[in-house]
């Protein structure tokens, strides 16, 4: 469980910035508690998409698949991750 919830959550999220009639998606740290409730959140959110009995069927089916490096709430995470990396040029943007 350590493993799922340690490491599974985003660290970067994005923040809109006008500059110049331009809006840009700013990369920025996440604070710990904040990451904690975003990961939860989305382990929560897709596994009620799963198909299953009960929700403690499907909760601690995206556990494990989040454990596994798989599973809906991962690649979120993974998507948060690319889209701050592919944005890192706008960091300078960060006020």
């Amino acid at each position: 469980m350590e493993k799922s919830t340690g490491e599974h959550y985003a660290c970067r999220g994005g923040k809109s910035r006008r500059v110049g009639g331009a809006t840009f998606q700013v990369p920025m740290e996440v604070r710990p508690e904040r990451k904690q409730s975003i990961s939860i959140k989305n382990m929560i959110l897709f596994a009620r998409k799963r198909s299953g009995k009960s929700m403690a069927d499907k909760l601690s089916a995206e556990i494990i698949a989040a454990y596994n490096e798989e599973g809906g709430a991962f690649k979120k995470k993974e998507d948060t991750h690319r889209m701050a990396e592919a944005n890192r040029a706008f960091a300078h943007f960060r006020f």
